[in-house]
């Protein structure tokens, strides 16, 4: 176990103060999160150093698609969630204390598992990723700050539920970021997820100053997918800016949510609907032709053809688009920039 920080001593008890909830912990207790314990006065993070998983994926998975695009990264997962979201997807990582793949003493065991690869010519990093990493704060935050210092880019993949402080200080070392905007509405966040809203949309909002962002949001039938939602979501999107990518992600039943899946057509409506607002926008858990690919929002020219993980950059040159010469919002690396 590793001191935590971001807790408050008071008379008797301790009060994180990581992420929204501001949990009250008395000796022994464990915060809604699952891994942060008071004991003897102090506030603990459990996991640090708990590698529950460990993957070198598509970044297409996480999902980033207009951030390094066509490249693997190393994935890398703890246990423990702050929502206690009934759809979850990674349930038994987010609510469960799984046995480690590996146990990882310290941040300096991901370099050397990154310089195992090839370095960041390679594998240019590492995503956070699977359970919730703004939980793993405190390993997340030694790691992103040594990474960083060796040239390798960090990614979170994240609910976006964090407190401004914490996000502040952790954000100098990110490098991209999916958020997931679970619903654009606060009572989907009460009673599906156990939170709220406003938190969340404050990250993104900080989060677009300093990375690159791309947003998730998973469409699930009769409760967050009505298209007057979907085009306010889309909207505030488009004022942060209209290149953020958003990916709309088809629902189906999981954990404890048993409604039905979510009907194609409605994927493709809520497509229609956000490209009023936003020019890049993709359709994930659905096998709809074009829907993964990204056209260039001024010509049409294909620019990234998407099947399953395969990506074909056909259509760029550089960050612009080689056929009108228009820039993409797009992160590449700086050899082929």
């Amino acid at each position: 176990m590793q001191e935590a920080r971001f807790y408050q001593k008071t008379e008797e008890k301790i009060r994180c103060l990581l992420c929204p909830h501001g949990c009250l912990l008395g000796e022994g207790e464990i915060g809604t999160c699952g891994v942060r314990q008071a004991k003897e006065d102090k506030l603990y993070s459990m996991n640090y150093g708990h590698l529950a998983a460990v993957n070198r994926d598509p970044i297409e998975k996480k999902p980033l698609y207009h951030f390094y695009p066509g490249h693997s990264i190393l994935s890398v997962g703890t246990f423990g969630c702050n929502l206690l979201c009934s759809f979850c997807q990674n349930w038994t990582l987010a609510r469960g204390q799984p046995e480690p793949a590996a146990e990882v003493t310290s941040p300096a065991h991901i370099l050397k598992i990154l310089e195992s690869e090839g370095g960041p010519g390679n594998v240019p990093g590492v995503a956070y990723t699977y359970n919730e990493p703004l939980i793993w704060y405190e390993f997340v935050y030694d790691t992103a700050c040594l990474l960083h210092e060796h040239g390798y880019k960090n990614v979170l993949v994240t609910n976006g539920y964090i407190n401004s402080q914490p996000l502040k200080e952790l954000l100098p070392f990110i490098d991209a970021m999916n958020i997931d905007v679970k619903a654009f509405n606060d009572s989907f966040y009460r009673q599906y997820c156990q939170g709220s809203r406003k938190p969340v949309i404050r990250t993104v909002e900080a989060a677009v100053k300093e990375c690159h962002v791309e947003v998730t949001c998973l469409l699930i039938p009769t409760v967050n997918d009505s298209m007057e939602e979907q085009e306010k979501l889309a909207r505030w999107l488009g004022d942060l800016s209209p290149d953020l990518v958003l990916h709309y992600s088809r629902y189906f039943p999981q954990y404890k949510l048993d409604l039905p899946s979510t009907p194609p057509q409605v994927m493709e409506k809520a497509r229609e609907a956000a490209h009023k607002y936003l020019r890049y926008v993709f359709l994930g858990n659905i096998n709809l032709p074009g829907s993964a690919d990204t056209v260039c929002p001024y010509c049409g020219n294909l620019l990234i053809e998407r099947s399953g993980y395969r990506v074909r950059l056909s259509g760029l040159e550089g960050v612009c688009c080689n056929n009108c010469r228009n820039q993409i919002g797009i992160v590449l690396p700086d050899a082929i920039n």
